[in-house]
């Protein structure tokens, strides 16, 4: 199990791993010389792992493994990965729960008090608010045992430990934090481990909850535009209250080292460029829906659809019985929304939650160009939909009509009499 870690300093990703390696004795070496930005862009690197992402790992023996959670699991121990078959799906449920819950609540919120993205206080609400359930709920959990799955550390608790490290150090203050005291016993005790010492510099729990700064975003937009000096794109008028446009995801990669990483971030071709372009202008679609009611933007759009170089698409989760809590339920819609953030240019979608905790379903329909299922025109996008089930549909079909009238408007029930509870805008 022995390789070498490529990827840039203080990346919490790469944290996973290193702390892993610690508690499983498993040798990993981070490459010295990686640059990000020059040798996750040479062709070397991309015959390996063509994504050109990091942390990424080359075994010994010459393997290649991506995305951090599989690099941690492949260098931990059995201890780590679970004691018995029950602990090892506990381990990866919470591997999930952290990637699809707290995460996005985290940057949602930390990243706008650093200037990485612009301030939106709506957003910043929101994230609170969702990181404030997502505690709620390991609150309970740790009310009950030391550790998150059994009675030692596991990759659970490795991985939720690093993916909460930046919310407790810019934006957890006392006060905020105060109602999850099982949360913060667990998080100090992982902070004190030596194996973690040995990788993280743990900083000092939050004081003072960040503020943000204008001038920060301002000076990082400039260093990612390369001092470009373009304006800011011109704020639109939302929709109505309940159908918020989505903030753009907020980079995955370590705040400290953001702004250097997104200006070397690769450039990547747009898959979609393949396909014949049509007449189909999704930002103008995309700024009348967000400005004017459904009662004139669904009929726009089909004077503007053109079903010859366009599709459509329903898709519905397929595993409803694993839906539990509504939020929860929601955040996997966001999650999957962020991990397709280069897939909006040429698309749109209206996803719905139907139901209420514990019977809930999430469905919606999706617009592109071209006539295929557009997730396999690039290794990026699959990771999320072979969990729905997709059917191509008719634009001339009434039953379409009707769905896509149901979707945008958010309104209705389900195939199974579930009613309409929230639903998120993918433009």
């Amino acid at each position: 199990m022995a390789g070498t870690l490529y990827t840039y300093p203080e990346n919490f990703r790469a944290y996973k791993v290193l702390i892993a390696a610690q508690y499983s004795g498993t040798p990993v070496k981070v490459a010295a010389d990686f640059v990000f930005g020059e040798t996750n862009c040479s062709e070397p690197f991309l015959q390996k792992f063509p994504s050109g992402k990091v942390p990424a790992y080359e075994t010994k023996d010459g393997k290649y493994l991506t995305e951090s959670n599989a690099i941690a699991y492949y260098v931990a121990n059995e201890q780590l990965r679970g004691a018995n078959d029950f602990h090892r799906a506990e381990v990866q449920s919470f591997l999930s729960f952290a990637d699809n819950v707290l995460l996005p609540a985290v940057q949602g919120w930390t990243f706008p008090m650093i200037g990485i993205v612009p301030y939106n206080k709506n957003n910043v609400e929101r994230a609170k608010e969702e990181l404030r359930r997502g505690l709620a709920a390991l609150n309970s959990r740790l009310l009950k045992q030391t550790y998150l799955v059994g009675e030692r550390i596991t990759l659970a608790d490795v991985v939720v430990f690093a993916t909460l490290l930046h919310a407790y150090e810019y934006v957890l203050d006392p006060a905020f934090r105060a109602p999850f005291g099982a949360v913060n016993r667990w998080f100090t005790t992982l902070m004190n481990q030596p194996q973690v010492q040995a990788v993280v510099k743990v900083p000092a729990l939050c004081a003072k909850v960040a503020q943000a700064d204008p001038k920060k975003y301002a000076e990082f937009q400039a260093k990612v535009s390369g001092g470009s000096g373009g304006a800011p794109a011109e704020k639109k008028k939302e929709k109505k209250e309940k159908k918020p446009a989505p903030e753009k995801p907020e980079p995955a990669e370590q705040p400290d080292a953001a702004d250097e990483l997104l200006a070397a971030e690769p450039k990547q071709n747009d898959p979609f460029e393949t396909l014949p372009k049509g007449t189909f202008n999704f930002d103008d679609f995309k700024r009348f829906y967000s400005n004017e009611e459904e009662a004139k933007s669904i009929p726009y759009f089909w004077t503007k659809f053109d079903p010859a170089n366009y599709s459509i698409w329903y898709g519905e989760y397929k595993y409803p019985e694993e839906l539990t809590k509504v939020f929860m339920s929601c955040n996997l819609i966001t999650g999957m929304f962020q991990r397709l953030d280069k897939m909006r240019k040429q698309s749109f979608a209206s996803v719905c939650l139907f139901g209420e905790d514990n019977n809930s379903t999430i469905s919606g329909v999706w617009v592109w160009r071209g006539q295929d299922l557009a997730f396999k025109l690039s290794p990026d996008w699959q990771v999320d939909y072979e969990v729905y089930d997709w059917k191509k549909l008719d634009p001339a079909s009434d039953e379409t009509k009707k769905l896509v009238e149901q979707y945008f408007s958010w309104s209705g029930t389900d195939k199974n009499g579930r009613k309409f509870n929230q639903g998120k805008i993918f433009k």
